[in-house]
């Protein structure tokens, strides 16, 4: 089946940052002679450099903001593989293969989580049964831990996602048999990607996901394919809004950077 929600179909808010550190195989090549030329080389790729320091000579680190279309594998790709260009006559082999990338929000995990599991106090149904039903679906995952990295091939990464979607003109769905389909097919979208949940909370218009993801995966992959299989809980109805909120969070907040 076509998907309802794409990319050219849906509307996004995002904050999505990064902390992203590169090694060279060397004293570092001056950053006065790449730095302008790398953040303007980046911005086409949806990647955006906001800060920069050298914590030793051979270890660099990067502040970085994306738009959605972009994985963390891509944004590796965006600014080593420009980078390397950039000091290509000083240092033709700069880097070591290795990296290590984080995702870092406005606030920390714990924040980001508590916000999550609090969600059923936040919106108080008048009615206290239904107020009930809906306590069974706000889901805690303890056998994930969000503050622990996950390995790529060369690197480790903290890839944690917070993604919030409500429903179509935030029509109330409090059928019981309806809410279990729901719940079912977001824990099956992550199982079939190997997104890792640590919470889910469902209201009676709208959901809220905290998960880790794998490094491939676009925000905007990840968003969209939580939409189309909720969607397909419904028989393929459009029962959701056309846009989503998408943001990273770690175990850092901005104001650590």
């Amino acid at each position: 089946m076509d998907p309802l929600y794409r990319s050219d179909n849906t509307t996004s808010a995002y904050q999505l940052n990064w902390g992203l550190t590169l090694f060279w195989r060397s004293a570092a090549v001056p950053d006065c002679v790449w730095w302008d030329q790398l953040v303007q080389a980046a911005e086409g790729d949806g990647v955006r450099l906001l800060k920069h320091r050298r914590v030793a000579k051979a270890t660099s680190q990067f502040f970085v903001s994306t738009k959605p279309h972009v994985a963390p594998s891509q944004l590796i790709r965006s600014v080593k593989g420009r980078l390397q260009y950039a000091v290509r006559d000083r240092d033709p082999k700069a880097f070591q293969r290795n990296y290590c990338v984080r995702s870092i929000g406005a606030a920390t995990r714990e924040r980001v989580e508590a916000y999550v599991a609090s969600q059923l106090g936040h919106h108080r149904m008048a009615d206290p049964r239904v107020q009930a039903r809906l306590a069974d679906f706000q889901r805690h995952y303890p056998e994930v831990d969000l503050s622990r990295p996950r390995f790529a091939a060369h690197g480790q990464y903290w890839y944690n996602l917070h993604v919030c979607f409500g429903n179509d003109f935030r029509v109330a769905e409090v059928c019981e048999m309806t809410l279990n389909k729901l719940r079912g097919a977001l824990e099956c979208t992550a199982s079939k990607y190997d997104d890792r949940l640590s919470r889910l909370s469902i209201l009676s218009d709208h959901i809220h996901l905290t998960m880790n993801c794998p490094i491939d995966r676009s925000p905007e992959a990840v968003a969209l394919s939580y939409l189309n299989n909720g969607a397909y809980a419904y028989g393929m109805k459009a029962m959701f809004q056309y846009g989503y909120y998408v943001g990273t969070f770690g175990e850092y907040d901005r104001g650590a950077v």
